[in-house]
């Protein structure tokens, strides 16, 4: 099944979500709702809301409970792309401007704040404090991982495993939570909902893999924004790390990455893209995204045999080979 499919499938409940996520971020403050409303059209994979349905596949499903759930994630999710927008100086974000750019920082920052504020005033309607517990765990690492990163930018000397516990905290773990709390919440058996997170873990490492391959490989029609922002904005991702090991590569790679850390935002990255692409960063990359996936998917295993079983390894496969 391709992935539309399945959406097209889920197509009653996920439009249950879209009209929630809208009715919780407008608010009476005029300039909140406008900009928190312009960054949900923009649009987006809604991945997370799709996890959190599918694993309550393995409980009591019941769509008033995990839309909560599904809701609180997305918008968490939302709100650390406006914090990260910022961060990174960012204009473009899904073809369409950030809030940043559309109105300034301190818009962002505040509409980031809310968003946030959004969603932990709605998880609290759920009377499950192992929920309230495993969601403020997540959201702390998230953070850890966001600071990790600024540290980090233009550090070419850091390891694989440092950038291995950095998109962890920054991507798999709300990935890994998302199929966690809607097994918890739909009343599903421990057992399940730990492999359920073993799989959304193994699937959010690989998601972020091939996001970082996109944006060395990828155009800016399917980007919705110029190949290259990682490198301009600093940040280190693994194929370049990889592509840094070749001794033929190194030197001038590096020549080509302080360059860019030099002329700033506007720097012209198409040699340091040119080198990594001739690299074996890019094949070394796509295979350890693919063995995330297998260990996805191994997950699944001993998981009941019900559609959602199959919904769950489409999925994986999606991300594994995704270009968009």
């Amino acid at each position: 099944m391709k992935l539309m499919d399945l959406y097209a499938k889920m197509k009653s409940d996920l439009n249950t979500i879209e009209r929630e996520l809208e009715r919780r971020v407008t608010s009476d403050h005029a300039l909140l709702s406008e900009a928190s409303v312009h960054l949900l059209k923009a649009g987006g994979k809604r991945i997370r809301p799709v996890f959190v349905l599918l694993a309550g596949k393995y409980g009591d499903y019941r769509l008033d409970v995990l839309q909560r759930v599904a809701v609180t994630l997305e918008l968490i999710h939302m709100a650390s792309l406006v914090h990260d927008d910022v961060i990174d100086d960012a204009d473009m974000r899904r073809g369409q401007p950030t809030v940043k750019a559309k109105w300034d920082n301190r818009i962002a920052m505040y509409t980031g704040d809310y968003i946030y504020a959004n969603a932990l005033a709605i998880v609290t309607e759920l009377n499950n404090p192992e929920i309230h517990q495993t969601l403020s765990k997540a959201i702390l690492e998230m953070c850890i991982g966001e600071m990790e990163q600024v540290r980090d930018f233009f550090n070419t000397t850091q390891t694989v495993r440092n950038y291995l516990l950095r998109i962890r905290r920054k991507t798999a773990l709300l990935i890994a939570v998302s199929c966690q709390l809607g097994a918890l919440a739909s009343g599903s058996k421990r057992s399940h909902a730990f492999a359920l997170y073993r799989f959304g873990y193994n699937v959010g490492m690989a998601f972020q893999i091939r996001d970082d391959l996109l944006d060395l490989c990828g155009t800016e029609k399917q980007l919705g924004k110029p190949p290259g922002s990682d490198i301009r904005q600093g940040n280190i991702t693994l194929p370049v790390l990889l592509a840094l090991r070749d001794p033929l590569l190194r030197g001038e790679l590096q020549r080509e990455i302080d360059g860019i850390r030099e002329a700033g935002a506007q720097a012209d990255c198409s040699r340091a893209l040119a080198l990594i692409r001739s690299s074996r960063g890019i094949p070394d990359s796509e295979q350890m995204a693919a063995r995330y996936i297998a260990k996805a998917i191994d997950a699944l295993v001993k998981l009941p045999d019900i559609p959602a079983k199959k919904n769950l390894r489409d999925i994986a496969n999606f991300v594994a080979k995704r270009n968009y």
